[in-house]
C-alpha cells in the first residue's frame, strides 16, 4: 500500500516536470519578443524547442522499446501497461505542442495544468480514500477531487465561467472514462478544444 502510493507520487512528480517545459517555452518566446522578433516567429522558435525535446524523448524511447535498454530510475515509475509502449511523457509533450500551437495560450495553459494537477489529485485521492467505484477502476472520491482541482485551475487562469466549467467537466469526464488510451494526450486536446469552441461561441 505504502509502496503503491510512493510509486504513484513518483510518477506524478515526473509529470509535473512539464511545468519546467512550459516555463522554458514562455521564457524563450518572451525573450525573443523582447529582443525585437515578431510574436509569430518567437512562438515558432519556442514550439521548435518543444519539438526538439519531443525528438529527444522519442530517441530515448527508441533505445528503451526497440533496443531493450533499461532506463535507470525512471523505469520504476513506468506503469505495467507502458512497459511495451511509449511512455506518457511522449503523449503529454505532443499534446503540449498541439495545444500551444492551436489554442489561445490561456486555454492551452489551463488544459495542460488540468491534466497535470487534476490527474495527480484524482490518482492520489482515489487510491487513498476511494472506495465507491464510478467506472471501472475510477472512484467517486477521485472524480470529485479532480473536478474540484480542474475548477480551481480554471478560476486561476481563465476569465469566462462558461469556459472554466466546460473545460473542467470535459477534462474530468475524459480522465474518468479513459483507461487504455493515454489521458496525457486526450485530456489537453479534448478540454482545450471544448474551451476554444465555447470561447468562440460567446
Amino acid at each position: 500500500m505504502v509502496w503503491g502510493l510512493f510509486h504513484e507520487i513518483g510518477r506524478k512528480i515526473i509529470h509535473i516536470t512539464i511545468l519546467i517545459v512550459l516555463a522554458a517555452y514562455f521564457v524563450i518566446q518572451d525573450s525573443l519578443i523582447s529582443a525585437g522578433y515578431t510574436t509569430t516567429l518567437a512562438k515558432q522558435v519556442a514550439l521548435l524547442f518543444l519539438v526538439a525535446l519531443l525528438i529527444l524523448f522519442l530517441v530515448l524511447e527508441y533505445f528503451r522499446l526497440e533496443l531493450g535498454w533499461r532506463m535507470p530510475f525512471f523505469s520504476q515509475f513506468i506503469r505495467s501497461k507502458e512497459q511495451n509502449r511509449m511512455y506518457g511523457v511522449i503523449y503529454f509533450l505532443s499534446a503540449t505542442i498541439i495545444s500551444l500551437a492551436v489554442f489561445d495560450y490561456k486555454i492551452a495553459l489551463a488544459a495542460l495544468l488540468m491534466t497535470t494537477f487534476g490527474d495527480m489529485v484524482a490518482a492520489l485521492v482515489g487510491k487513498r480514500y476511494g472506495s465507491t467505484l464510478i467506472y471501472r477502476n475510477k472512484t467517486w472520491a477521485g472524480f470529485l477531487a479532480e473536478l474540484g482541482t480542474n475548477l480551481i485551475v480554471g478560476f486561476i487562469i481563465l476569465d469566462s465561467i462558461y469556459v472554466i466549467l466546460g473545460m473542467a467537466i470535459v477534462a474530468t469526464i475524459v480522465e474518468t472514462l479513459v483507461d487504455e488510451l493515454d489521458d496525457n494526450l486526450l485530456i489537453p486536446i479534448f478540454s482545450g478544444f471544448a474551451g476554444q469552441i465555447i470561447l468562440f461561441s460567446l
